[in-house]
């Protein structure tokens, strides 16, 4: 099994008993009376302090522990001299497994900017914040599969690769084997993906809904839990071109039990991060307190605690769509011209729309529903009015939309009707349309990108900080 990871090691009791250590340095100081390494395994936010006697190592061994170098300590576990800690260990042995050059080592002991840890991703998840946010991103995505799995769902495992676009927004990356430089030509001039790989044009999935959909016709309830491609020229703080979604299906759920379950899942899955992760999250609450002392009072966050906190015990306001516009219309910024974007009834709300409703109006988590259908996509299920769709949106405060989902379309006559009208071609997606005759239900579904609740709930501002390795337009250098 190995030895004993840091965060068991800081909550034994000591008693001089053998241990070994394996991490890396995060700082080591010398005084007269001593040496003191900060190491650290990943395991977590809390350094493990181990001391050494002035003398005790040859210079050079002390000379390639560094920042940043690996190493394994052997010694005993007592109790510590000093404060901010139980325990330390008390050093026998050093072994050196990798050093860290001093002078180009780009980690050393102080603050380093967001933007900077970004062009070294390689060495990021070393650092106080990004092991916090990994660890958390850990937490969320178990606490994702315990949710369903304990509520009888199957984890259905749908196409990175496939010739249907779920969103129908064309925004999507290509996947193909032709010799780009000599490619086949149909007569018309046309490429001609017949002697592609597949035999048609393929790109990567912006959605595994379309085939969730499938498997909930058959297991009643499942979940897709996997990565997404937008090729979306987007540089904001919320988009990323490849993330991860989560997205439920489930036979017989109408678009009341689908905001039901959207609520219970949501608060579920905070409410473990808040249980398991308390280290990590103060340590990033304290984060963005620091940063906010620089802030003018009324532009300063909810302390992260609170704001999770706030969700958790807190039902979500619902409202329709229709009801929403007509708050906005009457609101103080639109009357007063600040809103940058229109409001009126047929509009996609925007961030600032979906914020004002959530962080002024309601002051809580907000779910709309009963969208206009020119708005949807086209398997969102037509209300009696034939003018919305049983949409629902969950709006989160600092982000607006965390989650997006609706009744899906069982009729097949209004389902094709909405198919043609939007400009698919329905032999791309016949086996969608069949599920639709052959044994239709009531179900609905939803989708949650999981990089926007990792955001909310580390509370980082930039959603590129939430992921190891962000792709974004330019970007794909690790």
């Amino acid at each position: 099994m190995g030895p004993l990871q840091i965060k068991e090691l800081l909550q034994q009791t000591p008693d001089a008993q053998s241990v070994t250590l394996k991490g890396w340095v995060r700082t080591k100081r010398e005084s007269k009376n001593a040496i003191f390494i900060a190491l650290n395994d990943g395991s977590t936010i809390h350094n493990i302090q181990a001391v050494a006697a002035p003398g005790q190592f040859s210079a050079e061994l002390l000379l390639t522990v560094t920042t940043g170098s690996c190493l394994k300590i052997t010694g005993q576990l007592v109790a510590s001299q000093g404060s901010g800690q139980a325990v330390e260990v008390k050093i026998d042995d050093i072994f050196v497994y990798g050093t860290a050059d001093v002078d180009s080592y780009p980690l050393q002991p102080k603050r380093h900017s967001l933007e900077f840890l970004r062009e070294i991703a390689h060495l990021r998840p070393r650092t106080n914040t990004f092991s916090a946010i990994l660890r958390i991103r850990h937490a969320l995505a178990f606490a994702v599969h315990k949710y369903y799995n304990d509520r009888g769902f199957f984890y259905l495992h749908t196409p990175i690769i496939t010739a249907s676009d779920a969103e129908g927004a064309g925004e999507m990356f290509r996947v193909t084997t032709l010799d780009l430089e000599k490619l086949p030509r149909t007569d018309e001039g046309d490429i001609n993906f017949k002697e592609d790989f597949f035999g048609r044009e393929a790109n990567l999935t912006v959605s595994g809904q379309l085939e969730g959909e499938l498997g909930a016709m058959a297991l009643s309830k499942i979940y897709t839990f996997g990565p997404t491609f937008r090729a979306e020229n987007s540089n904001t703080t919320r988009h990323l071109a490849e993330f991860w979604m989560i997205e439920p299906e489930m036979a017989f759920f109408e678009l009341e039990d689908n905001m039901d379950l959207a609520e219970d899942f949501i608060k579920t899955v905070i409410s473990y991060a808040l249980e398991n992760c308390k280290d990590d999250l103060a340590f990033l609450e304290n984060r963005l307190a620091e940063e906010d002392k620089n802030k003018p009072q009324n532009e300063r966050s909810i302390p992260l605690l609170e704001k999770l906190n706030f969700v958790v015990e807190n039902a979500f306001e619902r409202l329709t769509y229709t009801e929403a516009i007509d708050i906005l219309l009457k609101s103080k910024p639109h009357k007063e011209k600040k809103f940058q974007y229109p409001v009126g009834w047929g509009i996609d709300l925007s961030s600032e729309h979906e914020r004002y409703l959530v962080e002024k109006h309601f002051k809580k988590p907000v779910i709309l529903t009963n969208y206009p259908r020119e708005i949807k996509s086209f398997y969102m299920k037509l209300d009696d009015d034939g003018k919305t769709v049983r949409a629902m949106d969950v709006l989160f405060p600092g982000i607006g939309e965390i989650i997006g989902g609706s009744q899906r379309e069982d009729n097949y006559e209004k389902l094709l009707e909405r198919v043609h009208e939007v400009g698919i071609d329905p032999e791309t997606i016949w086996w969608y349309l069949e599920t639709r005759k052959f044994g239709t239900a009531p179900h609905s579904g939803f989708g949650l990108g999981f990089e926007r609740l990792v955001l909310f709930v580390t509370g980082m501002a930039n959603i590129r900080d939430v992921i190891p390795f962000p792709r974004y337009p330019k970007s794909a250098e690790f």
